[in-house]
């Protein structure tokens, strides 16, 4: 919970940073044409879009799910989404 509250507070750019550093980089998704990368950071799911859907150009969005049990949850209300 901590973690979550003070990771919120980082800025956009360092937000990706510290998940470069301290994270695990899980994969990636295509959605609405746009690369999703999920990153995991202990207990917490970082979800990025980069500008171009290229990596080591900015970040645009960063979404963040605390626990295992809301990430299955969100992915699964995007995948009934698609159809």
């Amino acid at each position: 919970m901590l973690q979550k509250f003070l990771f919120n507070r980082l800025s956009l750019e360092n937000k990706v940073k510290y998940l470069h550093k301290k994270g695990v980089a899980l994969g990636s998704r295509l959605k609405d044409g746009r690369q999703i990368h999920m990153y995991m950071l202990r207990n917490l799911f970082v979800e990025v879009v980069y500008t171009e859907d290229k990596t080591y150009l900015a970040p645009e969005k960063v979404n963040v799910l605390n626990g295992l049990d809301n990430l299955h949850q969100y992915l699964e209300t995007e995948f009934r989404s698609r159809f």
